[in-house]
């Protein structure tokens, strides 16, 4: 299974929503609070192409986006193609 990292703060709720989307799924992921460590929200910024919302979520090194990219990809059933992709 490709690792997936989240990038996201405590308080926001489609970091939340997006947590819970990949718990219920049983996938394993990291997060990185960017709120306590300023040098994660550049990390994010920079390997997202400059987005600055969060979450910003990661697929192996592929960027997937927010909540909203994450919950189609499941819906249209591309999730699991892309966790476990050769």
């Amino acid at each position: 299974m490709a690792k997936v990292t989240l990038y996201g703060t405590d308080w926001c709720p489609f970091c939340v929503r997006a947590e819970q989307l990949l718990t219920r799924k049983g996938i394993a992921f990291e997060k990185i609070n960017i709120t306590t460590a300023p040098q994660w929200r550049e990390e994010m910024v920079r390997k997202s192409g400059g987005r600055r919302s969060v979450p910003q979520i990661f697929i192996g090194e592929a960027h997937v986006g927010g909540f909203d990219d994450l919950a189609e990809l499941d819906r249209q059933g591309r999730l699991d193609a892309l966790l476990f992709a050769p």
